[in-house]
């Protein structure tokens, strides 16, 4: 069968776009393009975002680590208004998650309204980053499809999970990552608490433990 260049060409464009689009299926926390996180930021960093002075910025650290976006909310408004928070907050955010994020919680990312968090709850479970692309895609460009996601993650499954995967998670690093697939297969959350309690505090643990979960539990 003769195939012309065409339709070659149309193929393998086709193909590169399923590996690309299968690639970014990878990570499970949004890709970050410019907002920190305020548990792994250091002091230094945080000082040179918006309305951060050096007494808020020792604060944060401070406070560390927070398990939510609600936590590091409630101890910056003490200090900041709402117009201030918003502007900060396009910069230094705590990822939320989309399958169990509260009303408020979805609220506080930037330019988010009560229409887009209705349809952010709308599609709830999320198997994965690629369906919140798919479906909030539906509302917004391709531009503020890429802001959106540095916002959010979907939890990813402690046995299944690739690599790539569990490195999205931040703040976490080869060695950890070493640790999470040491004691694989995980039988219940409870035992992933105890042999990763073994290398961080409580509030480290229940930190990570946000962005985990068990098809069996």
């Amino acid at each position: 069968m003769h195939i012309s260049n065409n339709h070659f060409s149309n193929f393998f464009i086709v193909g590169l776009l399923w590996i690309l689009t299968a690639a970014q299926g990878f990570a499970q926390v949004g890709n970050n393009n410019g907002v920190a996180n305020p548990n792994v930021a250091g002091k230094e960093e945080l000082t040179r975002l918006a309305h951060v002075s050096t007494a808020i910025a020792d604060s944060v650290v401070a406070g560390r680590p927070y398990i939510g976006m609600l936590e590091l909310h409630e101890l910056l408004k003490t200090s900041l208004n709402e117009a201030a928070l918003e502007e900060l907050y396009s910069s230094l955010f705590i990822p939320i998650n989309l399958n169990t994020a509260t009303r408020e919680e979805i609220l506080l990312i930037p330019g988010i309204g009560p229409r887009m968090a209705h349809e952010f709850e709308e599609y709830r479970p999320y198997r994965s980053l690629p369906q919140f692309r798919r479906e909030i895609g539906k509302y917004v460009d391709d531009e503020e499809l890429v802001k959106l996601e540095q916002y959010v993650f979907v939890p990813i499954e402690l046995n299944d999970a690739t690599e790539e995967q569990i490195l999205s998670i931040p703040g976490l690093g080869p060695k950890m990552l070493h640790e999470f697939l040491e004691y694989r297969p995980y039988r219940s959350i409870e035992q992933f608490r105890r042999e990763i309690g073994k290398y961080v505090d409580e509030q480290e643990l229940a930190r990570l433990e946000r962005y985990v979960f068990l098809s069996n539990n």
